[in-house]
């Protein structure tokens, strides 16, 4: 499909800058066989039926943005994807300063030499020292605030806390799993007592995820791969839910697009462990999941085009229009949208 399908012109007013407070309070926009529905994150428990499931990803975002020097040159770098207990790759910020074999000082006793560049400019960075990695980046790192949001105000300590939900625990992802930041443990609550079930798996969101489609047909977009797992139990709880008539809900198209990696042409899911690099577009059939709640998405996005497979094109376009109108708050600190088709 042309790419150009799914523009649409968003005012900049709309992009969130901070999330709602508490993160429960925050819009939603249902959208289901009955129309569009605006809602509240906390009317949930009321959208969903008792034996339903909504599955959480349970990544925690590291402090991936990094700046130091070669020389006299700065060096900006997010990090997105592990390659090795000490190696990251990395996408570069003056790359064309940077060769393979270089070192990179980026302050707190941290340093990175760079190998292996990609055609896409990503460097691959190997840290030194014996230190576990992590513990270089909480000393030398900042939290990896999308693009949209960092290019409109500093990063500072309220995003430490503010851009990690309240499942975060497997550490590893350089962008968050931005549907579940709405989440409480006061609306989890409120689920358990509507009879509605959660499951957690694991996906590694990286940087790539907020990269933009710079091919004019979706056919010649190549998406980068993400690691993620759903264990054994996970996978049969979740083919449980549905054989009773329940409906397994993503909360998030990365949690989304894990299932729709482990489920096979019959429907059914299985363990998972490895690279996804999964790219879904108006046509796919969905094999794992009924329904997706989701942010509101860039135009032009992989993240729209998903959306728009799972809905329809002409309907997300209905959908974003009535956000847009109705004042909703857009991308990763913004409202939330239920899309159950």
């Amino acid at each position: 499909m042309k790419v150009d399908a799914f523009d649409f012109e968003l005012p900049p007013e709309r992009i969130a800058l901070r999330p709602a407070s508490p993160r429960d309070a925050a819009r939603m926009l249902v959208a289901d066989s009955d129309g569009l529905h605006d809602r509240i994150v906390r009317d949930l428990p009321k959208m969903l039926r008792p034996g339903d499931c909504l599955v959480f990803n349970d990544t925690r975002v590291i402090p991936a943005q990094l700046q130091g020097k070669r020389g006299d040159a700065t060096i900006g770098a997010t990090l997105h994807k592990r390659e090795g207990p000490r190696t990251w790759r990395a996408f570069i910020r003056n790359a064309k300063r940077l060769r393979d074999g270089d070192a990179i000082d980026f302050g707190a006793g941290v340093t990175a030499t760079a190998s292996d560049r990609a055609e896409d400019g990503s460097f691959a960075l190997d840290f030194a020292g014996d230190e576990p990695v992590e513990l270089l980046l909480e000393r030398a790192g900042q939290m990896p605030l999308p693009p949209y949001i960092a290019s409109k105000r500093a990063t500072d300590e309220r995003d430490a806390e503010d851009y990690q939900t309240m499942f975060a625990r497997e550490a590893g992802a350089v962008a968050a799993p931005t549907a579940a930041l709405h989440f409480t443990p006061e609306l989890m609550a409120a689920l358990d007592d509507a009879g509605i079930a959660h499951e957690t798996l694991t996906l590694h969101v990286g940087a790539g995820t907020f990269l933009p489609v710079k091919a004019d047909d979706t056919d010649d977009h190549r998406m980068h791969a993400e690691w993620g797992r759903i264990d054994a139990a996970t996978a049969d709880r979740l083919n449980t839910v549905r054989a009773k008539g329940g409906r397994v809900i993503a909360v998030g198209t990365t949690s989304l697009r894990l299932i729709e990696s482990a489920a096979g042409d019959d429907n059914v899911i299985r363990p998972f462990e490895g690279d996804t690099a999964i790219f879904i577009t108006p046509g796919y059939r969905f094999k794992g999941i009924d329904g997706l709640m989701t942010n509101f998405h860039l135009p032009r996005s992989t993240l729209f085009m998903l959306v728009s497979a799972l809905m329809g094109l002409e309907r997300m376009h209905e959908v974003y229009a009535h956000a847009i109108a109705n004042d909703y708050r857009f991308y990763s600190y913004g409202d939330a949208s239920l899309l159950l088709p």
